[in-house]
């Protein structure tokens, strides 16, 4: 059979429909095989890990800081000790889109990956929820039996015994994720100190655990496959080199139920459908590369199994491309994965040079708005000017003014010690006054040292208004 009668054969009635909706139009809903196997204990093993990382990370610090914080509500982010305020703006702007990148390039290389290992989603419903159905509702065929059972003693308890289970891990997850919001500290507070006081707080648990709840109990593999657009982007970003979960169709069609002691002439493939009740999101692999796999790698486990027991090589299923299957090609890179790791490179180096170039101390220097010189007693020039200075460490910073290219004093109004506490805020105005023979143009340009303990750490540029003598 030629390569073309090959792909000729496969179904592709998958494509007008999406495999969590019927035929009416109402919701499939998908009860999954228990998946085993190798690389499912893999999966198993890393998901652990990242529910540790998870979980554990907020309650990290770095001298007495967060370790991660995303207080979006403060506008204030701590990422791996470092402070970050709304003026580094650019700095997550580039750091997104190199981000950006990276997914697209990812993606490009190892198609799904991060969706069947890595993601939250993934890991909570499939290693968290769907573990504790099958613990109390027991595998596939149970489960399906259960839901078709009319209400009796034991269908509320199994039901009522996993939803609060259910309940208890939102609550769980909702509390954590709170905490990489506002931090330990104050979600502790809102815990043990009276409702009262934390209303607001209380009133976020209760909403995003009733969000999780709704997702792992309810939405389930629908997340993937409406909710999140990664899916969609495979059309695009997925190409013939792409490694991808796969069903190898050059070996396993045609497709034919195994018979005893017979000398088999069909494809490898016996039609046990195995790698279809194992699928989460309830679709045929080998019908092809579809949106809503997730490349969670159960089919893969199940095909081995299979074909270990029928005495058939493994592999029918695999990661994989489409031109190693049809072609038996290696993998290469291709132009466009060099070019997106170009863009990702130079994208790597700006956004790491940007890091050490930042400066710990933010200071802005402006004009007082509508304000003229003035001429001193003395005939020196003066202007009025505010600054705003931001500290993006967590240590006390004893700050300094020297004027740069000209002589000049300052002559701060009110407190002129310029001392910021940490992650602190000092806003202010000041006289700066110039001899009057140092005066040349209408408007100079000039530049404001900002001096710690002698050392110059930042450099500030305005202007200076004066008439020309």
């Amino acid at each position: 059979m030629d390569e073309s009668h090959k792909k000729q054969d496969l179904d592709q009635s998958f494509r007008d429909s999406v495999a969590t909706i019927g035929d009416d139009g109402k919701r499939v809903w998908i009860n999954p095989l228990k998946p085993k196997g190798k690389l499912y204990n893999y999966r198993t093993c890393f998901s652990y890990l990242c529910l540790v990382i998870l979980f554990g990370l907020p309650f990290v610090k770095l001298n007495g800081n967060p370790l991660l914080l995303l207080n979006v509500l403060e506008r204030k982010f701590i990422i791996f000790g470092v402070v970050f305020w709304p003026q580094d703006f650019p700095l997550f702007g580039l750091a997104t889109l190199t981000f950006v990148v990276f997914i697209v390039l990812f993606t490009v290389i190892f198609g799904r990956l991060f969706c069947g290992w890595a993601c939250p989603q993934t890991i909570f419903m499939e290693m968290v929820f769907r573990k504790i159905e099958y613990l109390i509702e027991g595998d596939s065929a149970y489960q399906k039996a259960l839901n078709r059972m009319p209400w009796n003693a034991e269908k509320i308890r199994k039901k009522g015994l996993k939803y609060t289970f259910f309940f208890m891990i939102s609550f769980l997850i909702a509390n954590t994720f709170l905490s990489y919001l506002i931090g330990v500290d104050e979600l502790y507070k809102i815990v043990t100190e009276p409702l009262t006081e934390h209303i607001g707080g209380f009133i976020s648990i209760i909403i995003f655990t009733g969000v999780f709840f709704f997702v792992f109990s309810y939405l389930r593999e629908q997340a993937c496959i409406v909710v999140c657009p990664y899916g969609r982007l495979q059309g695009v970003l997925l190409d013939r080199n792409s490694i991808i979960v796969a069903y190898d169709y050059m070996r396993g069609e045609k497709r034919a139920k195994i018979k005893k002691n017979e000398q088999r002439t069909a494809g490898d493939c016996v039609d046990c459908h195995l790698c279809f009740k194992v699928c989460p999101t309830g679709i045929d692999i080998r019908n092809g590369t579809q949106l809503e796999c997730i490349n969670c790698t159960a089919c893969i486990d199940a095909c081995d199994h299979m074909m270990e027991r029928i005495h058939l090589p493994k592999g029918l299923i695999r990661y994989t491309s489409e031109n190693q299957i049809e072609k038996r090609l290696p993998f290469k890179l291709t132009t466009r994965i060099v070019a997106y790791s170009g863009v990702l490179l130079v994208l790597l180096i700006g956004l790491f040079s940007a890091l050490i170039l930042r400066s710990d101390v933010e200071t802005t220097v402006l004009r007082t708005s509508g304000m003229l010189f003035q001429e001193q007693s003395d005939g020196r020039i003066s202007n009025l000017y505010n600054f705003k200075i931001v500290n993006k460490t967590f240590e006390e910073k004893h700050l300094t003014f020297k004027l740069e290219d000209f002589e000049g004093d300052f002559k701060f109004i009110g407190d002129s010690d310029l001392i910021i506490k940490g992650q602190g805020l000092r806003e202010g105005e000041f006289f700066l006054i110039i001899e009057k023979k140092n005066i040349k143009k209408r408007s100079s340009k000039i530049k404001i040292g900002v001096y710690e303990n002698g050392k110059k750490i930042e450099t500030v540029k305005t202007k200076f208004l004066g008439k020309s003598f």
